[in-house]
């Protein structure tokens, strides 16, 4: 699959699965999830990146095209994006709570609609969501795509070349390229940008949901805005959006984004409309 041409905008690129995919981001009661794939994009030039794509896209070194070498979060961290999609999505929620009240993080995942998203990523770690009886909770799910288990019956959970496979998305979508950069030592492929403009607009998002558009309300924030800010900052990407930033304008920024990692996320869940599995998986990354 490759892009049909470029732009200073994301080119735009649909399959007929992947249209079918979007008509089917629903719950297992046929309601809408509330999750609108295109929300955040103002135009047809603009294709629309996954969770795990922007957090990815805002860790990368634009020149260079590789993550820090000392980032040992954003592992982790792009699993959590995977699982919050899915919630987002409609395709998996946690396991209801029955007559005893129980945290976010004791409740097991389970798959409500087993559609495929469009994303071999999402794909398959819902696949394992599925077919894994009993389910698990959120925390042991992204141990489990991150093969941090000591278990090796569950080794073959683990996604693996998660990072190089969202970069190769990313250069299907036109904004990144592939290179070979020599390391002394062995050769390396890395992703340099190639769409400023697509990584500009991601960050102005990023800042005007803190600044210009703050909203002091988690429960009426853009669910996807808050999962990325979130996760960026748990994958210790964060900050990488705010080097524009005035020094005042930078304090008032992380000053709203530790508002949000301080809130209850056991309250926001109840909440009209909160998603469960959003807020458990910011539980797990904040606690």
């Amino acid at each position: 699959m490759s892009a049909v041409g470029r732009s200073d905008g994301l080119v735009q690129r649909h399959t007929g699965a992947a249209r079918a995919s979007e008509n089917k981001d629903t719950t297992a009661n046929g309601e809408q999830s509330g999750y609108d794939p295109n929300e955040n994009y103002d135009n047809d030039k603009q294709t629309r990146l996954t969770l795990m794509e922007e957090v990815l896209l805002l860790g990368l070194k634009d020149r260079e095209g590789y993550t820090s070498f000392w980032n040992d979060c954003i592992s982790s961290g792009l699993r959590g994006c995977m699982i919050i999609e899915l919630g987002l999505r409609g395709r998996i929620q946690l396991e209801k709570t029955g007559l005893r009240k129980r945290s976010l993080g004791s409740r097991k995942i389970i798959c409500v609609n087993d559609e495929p998203t469009g994303d071999v990523l999402l794909d398959e770690a819902l696949r394992h969501i599925k077919d894994t009886q009993p389910g698990e909770n959120v925390q042991t799910w992204v141990e489990l795509l991150s093969g941090e288990t000591w278990n090796p019956l569950k080794l073959h959970y683990q996604l693996r070349h998660v990072r190089e496979r969202i970069a190769k998305n990313l250069v299907e979508k036109g904004v990144l390229t592939t290179e070979k950069q020599n390391f002394l030592l062995f050769d390396m492929t890395t992703h340099p940008l190639i769409n400023l403009p697509a990584k500009q607009r991601l960050i102005k998002r990023i800042q005007d949901s803190l600044l210009v558009r703050w909203i002091n309300d988690a429960s009426r924030m853009d669910p996807f805005m808050l999962s990325l800010i979130c996760l960026a900052h748990a994958s210790d990407v964060l900050e990488n959006s705010f080097t524009s930033l005035m020094d005042d304008d930078y304090e008032l920024a992380m000053k709203r984004v530790h508002e949000l990692l301080e809130l209850d996320p056991e309250v926001e869940a109840q909440k009209p409309n909160a998603n469960e599995v959003m807020w458990s998986a910011i539980s797990a990354f904040v606690k």
